[in-house]
């Protein structure tokens, strides 16, 4: 086994405090000692020299990184502790790495967290088939510590769903269309928070361009045993649903694709919508105005800003239409910089709000010369019958 091998065993045993010492005297970082404390989901790393000590907050991730790294060039012992044995992996001048494990006599205690432990939704220590097949449980249901991170992240989306769920019917079928699904993983996560966690008799759809994506996914779903979840090839653009929808989902779909799965969901009136939208390109591309030139003059800045201007002229939008609109701050799994989520509920509007959402479309439309595809789409009957009627 090499270093990273052999670190990455210790880390994999679930430590507590690690010990970072034997500092390479070329390498200069300063330190002489660190200590790695596990905090909560996190690690907390104090830095000694001499006469200081520096603290550093890490995630999980971040922390097996650094441990990594300082192991790699500045350090030549570590030394960690889990609840039952001590861990030993050194470094020696010539390169070569040795490891020894062996029951600890004499542990170093804990360091206490004052973080409150969070009760999760999908709690740990439930058995749930899709987080161990995506390595974020084990096959007892514990989660991997180095992907407590990813674990938080779909605890987050399932909270997001949470919220406004109640709204739903509790009498009937409730029935969901996830659009440009991908490998769907969150798609087997809501699936079982739905049926298993809220015990809600529901069929859904994931709707994805790749017809190897999809027969992988439709075959997950019967290993699962999920028995109204499957998987379909089709195009956002011209898909008609085979009856009425509860829910969409649209956490992929790229550009004015977005555009097409949230017009479809105000046309069948779905209750709720969730969507995180990727690869904004429409408006950045149409984006001019004199009086705020600044904005469009650095092509990094109109990006960003046209990103942004296109979620909140969607929100803006699905206000006219008659839904309870937030913009709200979601990291995706591949760790992309869209965190945006758009989350929208079907519900009594006053009129009076509904048409100034209108006007603020109307009036950044107008500065910046926008044309928005959602708006394009929400013509004629569709918006009189959800804006007015």
């Amino acid at each position: 086994m090499d270093l990273q091998q052999m670190l990455y065993a210790m880390w994999e045993a679930d430590p507590y405090k690690a010990v970072i010492s034997n500092p390479v005297p070329e390498a200069e970082s300063g330190f002489h000692k660190l200590v790695m404390n596990r905090l909560g989901t996190g690690w907390q790393v104090e830095k000694y020299t001499k006469t200081q000590v520096f603290h550093e907050n890490l995630s999980g991730e971040e922390a097996f990184a650094y441990l990594l790294e300082c192991m790699r060039g500045s350090f030549r012992q570590c030394n960690a502790w889990d609840e039952k044995k001590e861990y030993t992996i050194r470094v020696s001048k010539g390169g070569k790495v040795s490891c020894q494990k062996k029951k600890a006599e004499r542990p170093p205690k804990a360091k206490a967290s004052h973080d409150r432990k969070k009760n999760y939704i999908l709690q740990e220590g439930t058995v749930i088939p899709p987080l161990k097949d995506m390595g974020i449980f084990t096959a007892e249901g514990k989660v991997v510590r180095s992907m407590y991170d990813k674990y938080k992240q779909i605890n987050r989306f399932v909270e997001l769903i949470e919220d406004e769920i109640d709204c739903l019917p509790k009498d009937r079928t409730i029935n969901v269309i996830d659009f440009g699904c991908g490998k769907s993983y969150l798609t087997f996560i809501l699936y079982y928070y739905l049926t298993e966690v809220r015990m809600m008799d529901v069929h859904m759809v994931g709707l994805d361009l790749k017809a190897d994506v999809i027969e992988n996914c439709n075959r997950a779903a019967e290993k699962y045993g999920y028995e109204k979840l499957h998987f379909e090839v089709g195009d956002i653009h011209g898909y008609e649903a085979p009856g009425p929808v509860d829910m969409v989902i649209s956490l992929h779909a790229c550009d004015t694709a977005t555009d097409y799965a949230l017009y479809h969901a105000v046309r069948w009136k779905a209750k709720l919508i969730f969507s995180v939208p990727c690869c904004q390109h429409e408006l950045n591309r149409q984006m001019e105005s004199e009086e705020y030139a600044l904005l469009t003059r650095y092509g990094i800045v109109k990006e960003r800003i046209a990103a942004l201007m296109t979620d909140a002229i969607r929100g803006n939008l699905l206000t006219e239409c008659g839904y309870k609109t937030q913009l709200l701050e979601f990291v995706d799994l591949s760790h992309t910089p869209k965190n945006v989520l758009i989350r929208a509920v079907r519900t009594v509007l006053p009129r009076s709000v509904r048409i100034k959402a209108r006007q603020e479309v109307e009036a950044v439309k107008q500065q910046f010369g926008f044309r928005p595809k959602l708006d394009e789409l929400l013509v004629g009957d569709i918006r009189e019958e959800n804006t007015y009627g």
